[in-house]
């Protein structure tokens, strides 16, 4: 299994951040859709770069691409990428919608079924915010008192934020233990109790690492959205 990201061009990578950066130094007003796009386009890169650190495709079925300033690993397998953008069009809909609570990636054991890594990340949405229409994305009117359309912070420090969790995720290599078996991974969305679930999704057990070792990694906000990420994993003395 490839260990870690081969190193990208340092003046490229800087030269790729510089730029992020440059955008995002006069944007700081964020509505719910833009931080619903981001929130969404960072799940899409941390679900791809778990699978790639931690071997659950082939490395040959990812390639290279440059965002926030990094070099990440992005799958190019037909029907991964398929299965990937419908999911991540469902937790579009549902940040949206403000009734994402969690997203769950599971690495399996894929003879047994046994949970061997539980990648978590939390999702906390502003009460308070609304869609530019003053309601939710589903159309409904807010009665709440104090509402707003937008929060203020500049692009750039969540960018940054973003930055640090891709990174820490990719470093994860030197603390897991080796994946030395085949290992299939799920997806797994907690949402709002009213919210009804979508004829594509199936109620699911939590799938938790039994006996398993929890780290929290970092954080990241929108000032919208707040997403705290975390691993719990076997030991390989279990």
């Amino acid at each position: 299994m490839k260990r870690a990201l081969e190193r990208a061009d340092a003046a490229t990578l800087e030269r790729d951040m510089a730029q992020e950066q440059q955008r995002g130094a006069t944007s700081s007003a964020i509505a719910l859709r833009g931080s619903t796009e981001l929130v969404t386009e960072f799940f899409g890169y941390a679900v791809n770069t778990i699978l790639y650190q931690r071997g659950a495709y082939p490395a040959e079925e990812f390639e290279r691409k440059k965002k926030y300033g990094l070099g990440v690993m992005v799958t190019n397998e037909p029907k991964l990428k398929e299965y990937l953008v419908a999911v991540l069009e469902r937790v579009n809909a549902w940040l949206m919608e403000k009734d994402l609570k969690k997203l769950v990636l599971v690495l399996a054991d894929a003879k047994t079924g046994e949970t061997l890594e539980r990648w978590t990340f939390d999702v906390e949405t502003d009460a308070e915010i609304v869609d530019e229409n003053g309601g939710d994305a589903n159309g409904t009117t807010t009665t709440t008192t104090t509402t707003t359309t937008t929060r203020e912070k500049p692009e750039k420090e969540i960018m940054q934020e973003i930055q640090a969790i891709i990174r820490q995720i990719t470093a994860s290599v030197t603390f897991l233990p080796l994946l030395d078996r085949e290992c299939a991974f799920e997806l797994l969305a907690y949402t709002d109790a009213a919210s009804a679930t979508p004829e594509e999704c199936e109620e699911s057990d939590p799938k938790y690492v039994r006996d398993g070792v929890e780290m929290r990694l970092r954080s990241f906000s929108t000032k919208i959205h707040t997403v705290d990420a975390g691993v719990s994993y076997k030991t390989e003395d279990d």
